[in-house]
């Protein structure tokens, strides 16, 4: 039998939200376009696409209604989710926020019947192993087909 991850609880004064039109773009690109390795310098142009077909999430402030995390999901919402562009403010790290969006998105997806989520990261592998998330197994089966080479590569 496998253990399952008990589901992290979001600090007390934040909430979680895929509304789309919660979203703060201006902070989300600079974000990643500035501090996020696997994104460095994406334009502006590249990140709104990418936004525009995937699903969003959001950590807000309950207070100020700021955005202090996201995460973004590529999907058929059928087979198949992709997780990235996971990023949390550097002023509101170490409160569980990333751990407790990432819980919040796998949960929002559960109900697809999805077969996997995937995702890359060159640094934060403990964070997203305690909520049940392993190396690939066979990682020799999978195959990539780089069409361009962006600055900084995941992992």
């Amino acid at each position: 039998m496998t253990d399952t991850p008990r589901t992290p609880r979001l600090a007390d004064g934040y909430e979680i939200s895929s509304d789309p039109g919660r979203i703060d773009v201006d902070w989300v690109h600079r974000w990643l376009s500035t501090d996020a390795y696997w994104a460095l310098g994406r334009p502006r142009e590249k990140h709104e696409r990418a936004a525009s077909g995937s699903l969003q999430f959001g950590v807000f402030d309950s207070l100020s209604g700021d955005q202090v995390a996201y995460a973004r999901v590529v999907t058929d919402r059928a087979t198949f989710a992709w997780l990235c562009d996971v990023y949390v403010d550097p002023a509101v790290r170490g409160k569980g926020i990333g751990t407790a969006l990432v819980a919040a998105v796998c949960e929002h997806l559960r109900p697809c019947g999805l077969r996997r989520i995937l995702l890359a990261t060159h640094d934060a592998h403990g964070v997203y192993e305690r909520l049940g998330f392993r190396a690939l197994e066979r990682p020799g089966q999978w195959m990539a087909l780089v069409l361009a080479q962006d600055s900084v590569q995941p992992g």
